[in-house]
């Protein structure tokens, strides 16, 4: 539940620019007070030059940076009572732990008692008790980052923004860590902004998921609606494994519309119009070993195998060339199932979508 103090913050319209080099172009986006919002695309994408524009590290070509209504976009950083986790945490390595956490109350002047007592609220919040006289170098990647977000959130921040925090961590550490900061979230209920490149952190973590490709917002909504429903063609392969078939649409029936594709009619929800792109998520398909009496269904060949411990993925080709996978428990998987055999991939109409 949002606490008092979490900020409601709305980009509008923001373009930043680097010489000609445009690396934001007309982004808006609301983040509601109390989300966790993630700010996920590939390199270059213009996700962390957006945090940096609503931290107030840089300022906006055009646009504005609202909070609660009121514009700050012209605002300095300490202005705006922000907590900011960097990606290589930026702990001061002469300083203690407790001393780390307790700066920011220092430099807002507050009374000593109380700087002492954040201080062990922080470090028992972040599982570091007995920890607190440790100065950084004697401590782990992940209790680093713990103490870096103890220190962002002492001073009971109105929004934490945190520049991939993880990027740094180990796959086990990394895990560990993601569930601290939902935890956290949920502790706090301030206002989280977020920016990885990992898809499936984004999806785990995050209330809404903002896509960004090439300086330009792709895409927002909850992680179920940009996952199962992309916007578009970026967003659907960006986002997991995806299959894309080329069809030549037909017609639309009562919200179903139906494609061909090599000579098959496929059906799919008609709500994206009419489309020569069709995509089914891997893991919503089928394996058959002969044609299905009814629903969707397309002729494959198995090209390869690729074994994956308790999955077992297989590469197929349709009769124009077109690639499919789709991931078979091992255990199920049929013994027929081998490089050159003739398959059949299904699906019900609901889970294929035109993009």
């Amino acid at each position: 539940m949002p606490t008092p103090q979490a900020a409601e913050l709305a980009a509008r319209s923001i373009r930043k620019e680097f010489g000609e080099f445009v690396a934001l172009d007309d982004v808006s986006l609301k983040i509601g007070r109390g989300s966790f919002v993630t700010l996920l695309g590939p390199s270059g994408s213009g996700k962390t030059t957006f945090l940096m524009v609503l931290a107030g590290f840089l300022p906006p070509t055009a646009g504005q940076v609202l909070q609660d209504g009121r514009d700050i976009t012209g605002l300095p950083p300490e202005a705006r009572g922000f907590g900011m986790v960097f990606q290589g945490y930026a702990l001061f390595p002469h300083m203690t732990v407790a001393d780390n956490i307790a700066f920011p109350l220092r430099v807002q002047r507050r009374p000593g008692g109380d700087i002492r007592r954040r201080v062990s609220e922080m470090i028992d919040m972040v599982g570091l008790a007995g920890h607190g006289h440790k100065r950084p170098a004697a401590l782990s990647g992940g209790q680093q980052q713990r103490v870096a977000l103890a220190r962002a959130l002492a001073c009971e921040p109105s929004v934490l923004l945190l520049d991939e925090p993880f990027s740094a961590l180990d796959k086990n550490l990394r895990g560990q860590m993601q569930d601290e900061v939902r935890r956290l979230h949920r502790e706090i209920g301030t206002t989280f902004v977020f920016v990885t490149h990992d898809q499936s952190e984004a999806l785990a973590l995050s209330s809404t998921v903002a896509i960004f490709d090439h300086g330009k917002l792709q895409q927002a909504g909850s992680p179920q609606a940009v996952y199962e429903r992309p916007a578009n063609r970026f967003v659907a392969e960006f986002l997991g494994d995806i299959n894309i078939l080329p069809v030549n649409p037909t017609a639309a029936h009562g919200g179903v519309a139906v494609a061909m594709f090599e000579g098959r009619p496929l059906r799919a929800d008609a709500s994206a119009g009419k489309s020569e792109t069709l995509a089914i998520r891997p893991e919503h398909m089928r394996l058959e070993m002969r044609e299905p009496g009814a629903g969707n269904a397309i002729a494959l060949r198995v090209a390869d195998l690729t074994y994956m411990g308790a999955e077992t993925r297989l590469h197929m080709v349709s009769g124009g060339g077109t690639p499919v996978t789709l991931s078979v428990p091992t255990a199920t998987l049929p013994a027929a199932a081998t490089p050159g055999a003739a398959v059949w991939a299904a699906w019900s109409e609901d889970q294929g979508f035109f993009l």
